[in-house]
């Protein structure tokens, strides 16, 4: 019992009675769970009910007394000096209600490490049904994509716009993107997520994210920005499109990357050889044209040059109304064009001077972050 105290307090537990009560909240709102209840709910985290292992730690399959399925989170060390950061992430996450980010249902601090306990979302990543089915026609049309696409954004967009206080994911990528009985998707693994005080736009913090969604900006400068995740999801519709991985070293050296890869089809004029075939076959040319104009301003190395992601959404939403109902794409492209174009990525003369033309800049940037990720992954530290 002194152990379990002991380690509530360590890991914040006053600190999160403290905020809940300054929201108004109650231990109801973000529920703490006991060990015991846990370990039960895990068969004492037995190797069976591993859903998935990584750098961070152990996913495990949980069932609770009431029935409800839950996927629990234990990482493999714990930070103290990130206590409140992580205090914070409970409480903010635990009042998001969004029907596609994956619900964080409360925590267990009695431990070592802080436990997470999320809603279980049951059928796997979209990088596992992307890759899995490269080649061959799958569930995965162009219909589906859009949708999967849209959903993805719109929990995106409410992250970075809508939560009381902005969170910059991080960690955008496929894998975290998961598919729920119904193949709708959602955000999960807020693991490397940080707020952002709302006057302020970028926050200096120590690289994180995944080889091939990384942001060349946040990589080179650390400043972290909402339009990193953008630039991380321009990866994942890349990745949608191709059914290519974010980095392979099957690809040519100047192409392993696929925001690389990407950006020179498009310059080369070689967009459709690079696609999924399926989606050629389904889609009308100028639909992915349309998306792929979209990837291309995401992938933008100045994050300036980026859309927000609520101009993604828009842009998403518009492709999407288009595959449902054809008839509308008239109005629907003279009302948008109309409203992105206007002020969506203002490029002064002197920013024009010193870089040249942006597709120039995107491939020569992309390239030499390439050659310093590749670096990295020969050299480890």
């Amino acid at each position: 019992m002194k152990m379990r105290e002991k380690f509530f307090e360590q890991n914040g537990g006053i600190l999160l009675k403290q905020k809940l009560f300054e929201k108004g909240g109650t231990l109801d709102s973000s529920k703490i769970f006991s060990t015991d209840e846990l370990k039960v709910a895990t068969n004492n985290y037995s190797e069976d009910r591993i859903l998935g292992k990584g750098g961070y730690g152990t996913v495990y399959k949980g069932l609770l007394k009431d029935g409800r399925e839950v996927a629990i989170k234990k990482s493999k060390v714990a930070d103290e000096s990130q206590v409140d950061q992580f205090i914070n992430e409970v409480v903010i996450l635990t009042q998001i209600n969004h029907r596609n980010v994956v619900k964080l249902l409360g925590c267990c601090l009695e431990t070592e490490v802080p436990l997470l306990v999320y809603e279980f979302i049951s059928n796997r990543t979209l990088s596992e049904h992307i890759h899995r089915n490269k080649g061959i026609t799958s569930w995965l049309t162009w219909a589906n994509c859009i949708r999967l696409a849209t959903e993805a954004v719109d929990a995106l967009a409410y992250l970075h716009s809508a939560a009381s206080i902005p969170i910059i994911h991080r960690d955008v990528k496929s894998s975290n993107i998961l598919l729920d009985e119904n193949y709708t998707a959602k955000i999960s693994d807020f693991g490397a997520s940080r707020l952002i005080p709302i006057d302020q736009t970028q926050v200096t913090t120590l690289v994180q994210g995944t080889l091939g969604y990384l942001d060349p900006e946040y990589f080179h400068t650390s400043q972290l920005t909402e339009k990193s995740d953008v630039y991380s999801f321009g990866v994942v519709l890349a990745e949608l499109l191709t059914k290519e991985k974010p980095l392979s070293m099957e690809r040519k050296m100047e192409e392993r990357n696929l925001a690389t890869y990407f950006i020179l089809a498009m310059k080369e004029d070689r967009l459709m050889e690079i696609l999924d075939p399926q989606l050629v076959r389904e889609a009308r040319k100028e639909q992915l044209v349309t998306l792929a104009k979209l990837v291309k301003k995401c992938l933008n190395v100045t994050s300036e040059e980026r859309p927000t992601m609520k101009q993604v959404a828009l842009k998403l939403e518009g492709l999407r109304k288009q595959s449902r109902h054809p008839w509308a794409k008239r109005d629907y492209e003279e009302t948008t064009n109309l409203m992105l174009e206007q002020d969506l990525y203002p490029v002064s003369s002197d920013d024009h001077n010193a870089y040249g033309t942006s597709s120039v800049m995107e491939i020569s940037g992309q390239y030499s972050m390439e050659k310093s990720l590749i670096s990295e992954m020969n050299h480890p530290r």
